[in-house]
């Protein structure tokens, strides 16, 4: 089996861990513009070699790892490479403008478009970890419009590697994680912007900062050069979705101001039942 990932961060060289943990006996390549991410990852062992857009017309797979910006270029040429028996996925976070950016492709066939719903805050091929897809659900948009044998040998793949596989078409993908994941970054960005501007000491923040504060923020580690392309494509969904966090803690200050803490009591106490969403969420995994 010969695997190419174009990408070798966090997602890319988890995918060939994992790949490589159901099928030792597979070659995996890796393309990278940045040069110091393949040696990295070759010593690392993420992956065997080097890989070429050139050479990956003998690919069973070709994964697509790289910004979402980025995937919008690189696609098209990587179909335009690619052997009729390959299958090639993308895993960005955002779904609607890849699947339009080669919807007319003459082997738009050999394409499917997935978003595994995991990951860290962490980049590069150092942060790539073996196990991070296990439970995790994977999202897959038009199914339909790739190949039945090819759909079937990377649904195999997803399913090895321990993935829960959802269908969803990729406006409806791209709405909702608008509210569960680009708005959580986000909000986890401007709280840590938000302390920092009034924190003028950093061992303030270091003194006072708990475990709460810590895992709120934690997502403001995440890489911008990955996330600035995601809000760009998203942009209406992610608006929606500000919008109406913003009317919240509007909301919240409103009740503040009026010293009327039973109502603030009862908007925590409602929002309490997030657990069990979470905890039926975990339970299935």
């Amino acid at each position: 089996m010969n695997v190419y990932i174009i990408g070798i961060g966090l997602i890319g060289g988890s995918m060939a861990l994992d790949i490589k943990a159901v099928h030792p006996e597979a070659t995996i390549y890796g393309i990278d513009t940045n040069k110091k991410h393949v040696d990295e990852a070759i010593a690392l062992a993420v992956i065997e070699a080097e890989g070429k857009l050139e050479t990956i017309g003998t690919a069973d797979f070709v994964i697509v790892s790289v910004p979402v910006d980025v995937a919008l270029v690189i696609l098209p040429q990587v179909l335009d490479n690619i052997g009729e028996n390959t299958i090639v996925f993308e895993v960005g976070s955002t779904k609607s403008p890849i699947c339009e950016a080669i919807a007319k492709h003459p082997k738009r066939r050999n394409f499917i478009a997935t978003h595994p719903i995991a990951g860290t805050e962490f980049s590069g091929p150092l942060a790539a970890v073996r196990g991070l897809y296990e439970g995790k659900t994977n999202i897959i948009c038009e199914v339909e419009r790739t190949a039945f044998k090819l759909q079937e040998k990377a649904l195999d793949l997803f399913k090895a590697m321990g993935m829960r596989i959802r269908y969803m078409d990729p406006k409806s993908h791209d709405k909702h994680i608008a509210y569960v994941s680009h708005l959580s970054h986000i909000s986890s960005f401007m709280l840590g912007k938000t302390v920092i501007n009034k924190e003028k000491h950093e061992q303030d923040i270091f003194d006072m900062a708990g475990s709460g504060f810590e895992s709120t923020v934690r997502l403001a580690k995440s890489s911008p050069a990955m996330w600035t392309p995601i809000f760009r494509q998203n942009k209406l969904e992610v608006v929606e979705s500000l919008e109406e966090y913003i009317s919240n803690l509007t909301q919240f200050k409103d009740l503040l101001i009026n010293d009327d803490y039973d109502a603030i009591f009862e908007e925590m106490e409602s929002v309490n039942r997030i657990k069990e969403i979470l905890n039926g969420m975990n339970s299935k995994r």
